[in-house]
């Protein structure tokens, strides 16, 4: 059973489908959650911070589901495929994570503002953590570098690994920029066939592991 929290996350970004976040009110939140208003301010204080927290949430979620794509028991190269297909997927599906990954943010989305320097630390840590600060598309970029990297020259700390992780970052890099400018704009060619060829292109030393 979702917590509070979740249920009033959920309840958000259901009423996104039908609404701009300017016309998504809080009471209606809490409602659809079926919780009270107090509850939800507790929660996020504000609805900007419900705005950072449903923001959050959504680029949380998309690094977990590159984990468990990273951690298919294939390739390098298959799985750097794969981290670059699902994102594409993800993305179209998933409007809040589409602006996450582009940077392109709608009208009709919850765009928050940053937390107002020395404004009171929320007493609900995720909210600490939403508060902090959204990631950037850049960053993102680097999140699935560093996991890539993690999962797929795990455990050494030798000449060779290092060797290994410069050229699985480049690769990983290449295969999520395509991935974020197929999202923008589509072109004719599959885009595992674009990557593919683009992370072969380079150092082959690690695409077989």
């Amino acid at each position: 059973m979702p917590t509070a929290r979740e249920s009033l996350l959920n309840a958000a970004l259901a009423a996104l489908a039908d609404l701009p976040w300017s016309g998504v009110r809080m009471v209606d939140v809490a409602s659809a959650a079926g919780v009270s208003r107090q509850t939800l301010y507790n929660e996020f204080g504000s609805k900007d911070g419900l705005a950072r927290a449903l923001v959050r949430r959504e680029a949380d979620r998309y690094l977990h589901g590159v984990e468990r794509v990273l951690a298919e028991r294939t390739p390098a190269a298959d799985r750097l495929v794969a981290v670059a297909e699902w994102t594409v997927e993800e993305a179209r599906a998933k409007p809040l994570l589409r602006a996450l990954l582009t940077g392109c943010w709608g009208e009709r989305l919850p765009v928050p503002k940053p937390a107002r320097r020395g404004a009171a630390m929320s007493g609900v840590p995720a909210q600490r953590r939403a508060d902090v600060g959204l990631p950037a598309p850049a960053e993102l970029v680097a999140a699935v570098r560093d996991r890539s990297i993690a999962a797929l020259v795990p455990g050494r700390h030798d000449g060779r690994a290092k060797e290994e992780s410069a050229d699985l970052a480049h690769r990983c890099e290449l295969a999520v920029r395509l991935a974020l400018s197929y999202v923008s704009a589509p072109v004719g060619e599959e885009l595992g066939v674009l990557v593919r060829a683009a992370v072969s292109a380079t150092s082959p030393r690690a695409a077989d592991r």
